[in-house]
């Protein structure tokens, strides 16, 4: 240091240390020396060790395989199995694996049976990505199984994929509400719901519960990472995740009681509904005909699904909900609740039926030929005298028929879990003028006071209306699910039951036309007698609803089927403390005292009685049949 200041001392480096073209040398020499390097190393891999990386590559590949996740287990109400999984083998070809593509499929026609063109076919209808496997038959049998297997390590690129499929343990059991699977099309896949969780191939609900809950049954699929050699035969298995199952879902129907509601219906067609009227929980809901919903599990050829479609019977109609039918004389409980309700009539009003009423030039029937003489509205319900209700009809007129019909849940969805349900149709002077710019006619009136005309119900619609009677007002949201189970983590989604609304109603009214109603069973007269049961009230209401006019089926032939009217009884026990309503509806079935209301007998004896009694009434509902 010197005067204050920091003396600084220079560096001195030799005379070409920054020299740029010094500088460039070495750079170039390390460069070189770097090339050298990866020259020598590509040499040695490529010349030294090529064909012992070729032999490796050629040897041995990694696949990635998708593992399909088994759909949720359904149940009924009990915990008894309706519809399960079980392992299926698919036959698969993985194309860039094959040596000789045509004389594998040669040699694979001659052990399955397949015709070759249809193996070809369909081989270019699956071919994706060279290492996608091809599948060329879906579920084949165990003998097929074998002979494939006996013969596998000659097939290079042949593989046998075992996947879960559903199985529905009682076929026919409950098809329509259940429902069954197929392969997603083309349109269900532009769908955003379906776009991101499904690819070709892939199986969803097509209808019932299986469509329905969809999102809960499908499960997440899994993944395989797998090392193959070049005949595409598994050395191993680099890592997996396993696919997660579906959640089991617990519907609300007893499998017994639904059981006996599809033996009653055998040989008919027709519907069976039975409700539970404290909560809507759903017992039981049969249509008939039914289907195996096993033939959806593998694919239907366009024969066999045309034979289905073509079908006089429509054995995939759900007659329960998605058919709509005139109520009859079931009817008659909605019209003498509003004609209570409205102080139109009180139960003492009077009425004369000679048998026909005269409105204009024409003339209406009573279903009695000889009359009922006066007429009160108690033995006007329980003997289902037509005479009356023209008369109250005329009273109300249409609209507040109409107000009252859409109070008991008549001419709107019911909401139920399934899809396609039908909302029916109830009439009024304004829907008329809309629908046919013409007024409402008063014989109108006196058809629809009957339950004919332009009346459209479900049967499940009007086995709801009646279990708001049952059950003093409330009208139930019914529900086929009683909860949704994570089987992995054992959480679960119960559902509450869910009340639509109160009738407006008064107690005094619904009490009244209870009583009527158990007079339709109990009372000698009754129409409903052969529901009786020895030691429980029943209380329900036939009903007859006719097809076409008496004077057109007279004239077109009155014995053929299809001019025979609709049988109704719908029917609810005990009457103090209602357990059950049941809801039976069958297609040209004649009179519902004789069509209908054994089969909702038979019901009552399965669900009060058990199984052994169960059995015997089905066995005396087929002899009846006979």
């Amino acid at each position: 240091m010197h005067n204050g200041r920091v003396a600084t001392q220079k560096h001195k480096y030799p005379k070409d240390y920054l020299d740029p073209s010094r500088q460039i040398k070495v750079a170039s020499v390390f460069v070189v020396l770097v090339a050298v390097v990866f020259v020598v190393r590509l040499w040695y891999l490529q010349i030294v060790l090529g064909n012992e990386y070729r032999l490796k590559s050629e040897t041995n590949r990694i696949r990635t395989e998708s593992m399909s996740p088994p759909r949720g287990i359904i149940y009924d109400r009990n915990g008894n199995i309706l519809v399960e999984n079980r392992a299926a083998f698919n036959l698969a070809v993985v194309p860039e694996d094959v040596e000789d593509m045509k004389s594998t499929l040669v040699v694979l026609s001659n052990l399955t049976g397949i015709p070759y063109d249809e193996l070809e076919k369909k081989l270019e209808e699956g071919k994706r990505a060279p290492f996608v496997p091809v599948v060329l038959a879906e579920d084949i049998d165990w003998s097929t199984l074998a002979r494939v297997k006996s013969e596998i390590y000659s097939l290079p690129g042949v593989i046998v994929q075992v996947e879960p499929k559903r199985h529905y343990r009682f076929p026919n059991l409950a098809s329509h509400l259940i429902g069954y699977i197929g392969e997603v099309n083309e349109k269900e896949l532009r769908n955003v719901k379906y776009k991101e969780k499904y690819c070709i191939g892939s199986c969803i609900g097509k209808v019932g519960i299986e469509k329905v809950y969809e999102d809960y049954l499908v499960g997440v699929p899994g993944s395989r990472e797998v090392e193959v050699n070049a005949r595409g035969r598994k050395l191993r298995v680099l890592g997996e995740k396993l696919p997660s199952p579906g959640k089991s879902i617990y519907l609300t129907i007893d499998a017994g009681l639904q059981e006996t509601a599809e033996k009653c219906l055998e040989g008919k067609v027709g519907a069976i509904v039975a409700i539970d009227p404290g909560n809507g929980d759903v017992l039981a809901l049969a249509s008939s005909p039914g289907y195996d919903e096993n033939i959806f599990v593998k694919r239907l050829s366009r024969e066999q699904w045309n034979k289905i479609q073509n079908d006089p019977d429509k054995p995939l109609q759900n007659r329960a909900t998605a058919s709509m039918y005139p109520p009859g004389s079931t009817y008659k409980v909605i019209v003498a609740a509003a004609g209570l309700q409205e102080h139109v009539i009180n139960p003492q009003t009077s009425v004369f039926c000679p048998g026909y009423m005269t409105l204009g030039r024409r003339t209406y029937r009573c279903w009695k030929r000889g009359g009922h003489g006066n007429v009160q509205l108690y033995r006007a319900l329980v003997e289902s005298c037509d005479v009356y209700f023209y008369q109250l009809g005329l009273k109300l007129g249409v609209d507040r028929i109409a107000k009252y019909a859409r109070e008991f849940g008549l001419g709107q969805k019911t909401g139920i879990d399934l899809d396609r349900e039908l909302p029916g149709l109830i009439p009024t002077a304004s829907w008329k003028k809309r629908r046919f710019g013409v007024p409402w006619q008063k014989g109108e009136t006196l058809s629809i006071a009957i339950g004919q005309g332009f009346d459209l119900v479900t049967p499940l619609q009007m086995t709801l209306a009646y279990a708001a009677v049952a059950n003093g007002g409330v009208l139930w949201k019914p529900h086929l699910v009683k909860k949704i189970e994570d089987t992995e983590n054992g959480d679960s989604l119960e559902f509450a039951p869910q009340k639509r609304w109160k009738l407006s109603i008064s107690k005094k009214n619904l009490d009244f036309i209870r009583h009527a109603l158990e007079g339709v069973v109990n009372d000698p007269h009754g129409t409903g007698r052969v529901a009786r049961l020895p030691d429980i009230k029943v209380a329900g209401k036939t009903g007859t609803a006719q097809v076409v006019s008496a004077a057109r089926a007279t004239k077109k032939g009155s014995k053929g089927k299809l001019f025979k009217d609709h049988a109704w009884f719908i029917c609810f026990a005990p009457v103090n403390n209602p357990k059950i309503v049941v809801g039976v509806l069958v297609e040209h079935g004649g009179h519902g005292s004789s069509g209908a209301a054994p089969l909702a007998r038979a019901m009552l004896e399965k669900y009060f009685y058990g199984e052994a009694q169960g059995l015997k009434v089905a066995k005396n509902a087929r002899r009846e049949r006979q």
